[in-house]
């Protein structure tokens, strides 16, 4: 079973949110880019620290992958597709938080499961 604050994809997780988070500091943003990323960014380091305490809740993988394909997107649907580096961020983060969650499944489940079990 997988042990709490050790899975490195959630730890990933948590620094790519971090990351996106204060992203806006340094790149070119719009009222709409900034807030998004700070959102997301904050949404997505959060569920990183909570599924690094609690390793065997499978959810948080699915909330992690809902939360970076949001992020893909968000340069689209909140239109700052135009300003690259606020996109960029954006694209990169959301393909990488996307990847941690779908690498960190099957170890989630394996922790779900021998939760599961009655000792």
């Amino acid at each position: 079973m997988t042990k709490a604050w050790t899975r490195w994809q959630d730890w990933a997780e948590v620094t790519i949110g971090v990351l996106v988070l204060l992203s806006p500091l340094v790149v070119d943003t719009s009222n709409a880019a900034m807030w998004t990323m700070i959102v997301l960014g904050a949404l997505i380091a959060i569920d990183g620290l909570v599924e690094l305490a609690r390793p065997a809740m499978i959810y948080g993988e699915y909330v992690q992958m809902v939360l970076g394909a949001l992020l893909f997107i968000s340069p689209w649907v909140m239109s700052y597709s135009d300003l690259m580096a606020a996109s960029w961020v954006s694209w990169v983060g959301g393909v990488l938080t996307v990847a941690a969650g779908a690498l960190a499944m099957p170890s989630a489940n394996a922790a779900h499961s021998a939760a599961a079990q009655p000792h």
